[in-house]
């Protein structure tokens, strides 16, 4: 039995996705758990946008990562992205300075650094500002320019130019795509610029995605992967990506 309804349920998203299509008595055989629970997790999980149920189990649902609201992001693949949180807050102490690009990863990391002392953190992303400006001994700047209103961050050259203010000890980006062979890439072109500057103005560049993002290459490519210092990413069998990775002179945690 899974530690968690988290994991419990990140696991179920993947056999679907794997079969196509799966019983209610299946996943009550695989997981040891009733059937009702296993009819409460599939709840869940379509509410989410994840699945679909049908009569006596439930099916894939063909929707990308791009597709979905910063709700259903949050949920997607949760228990991995606050593994990667606690494992990224062990490389942060007190009286640092850091930088964040907007994604629902590093608002779990954000929560994984409440405690830590006199942090100082300059993003563009709304949700992240304004969580972090209630924390006890945090000091936060929200980067101004254009507002991309459904995802909740700022971009553009005025947000590009603020910039040119700021030094960072780190910067923890979160993108959608990373590879050893094109580096990291976004779904959306806007934030590129504007995540190039962030590693620019940052002594080390820390990368916080999970193992669906590992190999994949998106729309728009942000630098190479040698502009990263450190990845942090969950565990799975994607060992050939990794490598590719490491080879370039990242290194990498596996939360």
């Amino acid at each position: 039995m899974l530690d968690s309804a988290e994991k419990r349920r990140e696991k179920i998203i993947e056999l679907i996705n794997k079969e196509g299509r799966v019983k209610v008595s299946e996943l009550s055989r695989i997981y040891g758990i009733s059937e009702v629970t296993v009819r409460s997790d599939l709840e869940y999980l379509e509410s989410t946008g994840s699945i679909k149920r049908v009569h006596g189990g439930a099916i894939a649902k063909d929707k990308l990562y791009i597709d979905m609201d910063v709700a259903e992001r949050f949920t997607t693949n949760a228990a991995s992205k606050k593994a990667i949180a606690q494992k990224l807050a062990e490389l942060i102490g007190d009286d640092d300075t850091i930088i964040l690009n907007s994604g629902t990863t590093l608002t779990y990391v954000l929560r994984a650094l409440r405690g830590k002392k006199n942090i100082t953190i300059l993003t563009n992303s709304i949700a992240i500002a304004t969580e972090a400006s209630s924390y006890y001994g945090f000091n936060v700047t929200l980067l101004g320019g254009l507002v991309e209103s459904k995802y909740g961050f700022t971009y553009g050259p005025d947000s590009v130019s603020q910039l040119d203010k700021y030094h960072a000890g780190k910067c923890i980006l979160s993108v959608d795509g990373v590879t050893g062979s094109h580096g990291l890439s976004l779904y959306y072109a806007s934030e590129a610029e504007l995540i190039n500057k962030m590693i620019s103005c940052a002594d080390t560049v820390i990368v916080a995605a999970d193992s669906s993002k590992i190999g994949r290459n998106t729309f728009a490519r942000v630098c190479p992967i040698t502009d990263v210092d450190v990845l942090v990413t969950s565990r799975a069998d994607n060992a050939d990506a990794l490598s590719s990775i490491r080879k370039s002179g990242v290194e990498v945690y596996e939360a």
